[in-house]
């Protein structure tokens, strides 16, 4: 362990955002869900050795690491937490995220900025990992600041393809659909993802006959994804998500701002969009099948009034790669 006390580089980790394509709220009930990981929307972390207490340059903080309050609890947690796995606990180190996406909009902010910092700290103190540790790491700064994460998002947030999660289990999902492209839009409002699940608790709990089939469905439509997306059937993915989306809605999930997004992105020429993530804001996706369709559909969207808009090009993946 000794080798590992005083590293003399900066370390550097990236991974990269996530969106929940269809499943998102069925999932907490033991539905299927798919997550794709984005991979044009990368997450950066850098990891430089100091002498003296360490320090943290994160979003619009910048300033000592036990000083970065409650919000910056799940990367603190990540950074010594990769100490600790690196045999370096003692090591003081400035760490510097950069992120191409925003934060609390159900992009998988929290767990992409843990597993940047966890590998940039490895990095610097030339500790290698394998996937599974990597994911136990990230996990564990998850719980922090979400009590008991599902795992979905530490895996997505460095998967190669599209993932299928199921009561706890994980398997990739092949990506067969040829040019297809996803494009986000941010609402500007921020979501509470658990507001939003709390809140469908309450109504699941006091109307299960009304709520109950509509959460069924969504599990169904994310099964139909999966098949879509081994078929490379973008037009059956479109439907299956135009679908979900009005399931999300009945089930009070959407809002006035939203519903404009997804209506935007439908009129042009969209196969189809929905809500991602939490609901109650964050952000829509939008199936396109082409670069050009994308770009006309991204201008539609910030027409429609969306805060930020970016094109992911979906990559083509086997499931056992």
């Amino acid at each position: 362990m000794g080798s590992h006390s005083s590293p003399g580089r900066e370390g550097r980790g990236h991974t990269w955002a996530k969106a929940i394509l269809l499943g998102e709220h069925a999932v907490v009930y033991g539905h299927p869900a798919v997550a794709v990981p984005l991979h044009d929307l990368r997450m950066n972390a850098t990891a430089t050795p100091i002498n003296g207490p360490s320090r943290l340059r994160c979003l619009d903080y910048e300033g000592p690491l036990t000083g970065s309050g409650a919000r910056f609890d799940c990367v603190a947690q990540a950074f010594e937490a990769a100490r600790e796995f690196a045999g370096c606990p003692r090591q003081s180190f400035i760490i510097t995220t950069r992120s191409d996406f925003p934060h609390e909009r159900g992009l998988g902010s929290s767990a992409a900025a843990a597993g940047a910092i966890i590998r940039a700290v490895l990095d610097a103190c030339r500790r290698p990992a394998c996937a599974e540790e990597l994911f136990a790491l990230t996990q564990r700064a998850e719980a922090v600041a979400h009590g008991r994460p599902s795992g979905l998002d530490a895996a997505a947030t460095c998967a190669p393809g599209p993932l299928r999660f199921q009561a706890g289990e994980m398997r990739p999902v092949s990506q067969r659909i040829e040019g297809a492209h996803l494009v986000l839009a941010d609402s500007g409002v921020h979501g509470s993802t658990r507001q939003a699940v709390t809140g469908l608790r309450e109504r699941y709990e006091e109307q299960t006959e009304a709520v109950g089939p509509l959460i069924a469905e969504l599990g169904a439509l994310a099964r139909l994804a999966v098949t879509a997306l081994e078929d490379g059937d973008a037009p059956r993915l479109g439907t299956a998500m135009d679908r979900a989306h009005e399931v999300l809605a009945a089930l009070g999930l959407s809002l006035p701002v939203l519903e404009s997004l997804t209506g935007a992105a439908r009129q042009a020429g969209a196969l189809g969009a929905k809500l991602t993530g939490g609901g109650l804001g964050g952000c829509v996706i939008a199936l396109a099948d082409g670069p050009q369709p994308a770009e006309r559909i991204g201008s539609a969207l910030l027409h429609a009034g969306a805060a930020a808009v970016w094109t992911h090009r979906m990559h083509t993946s086997e499931a056992g790669q």
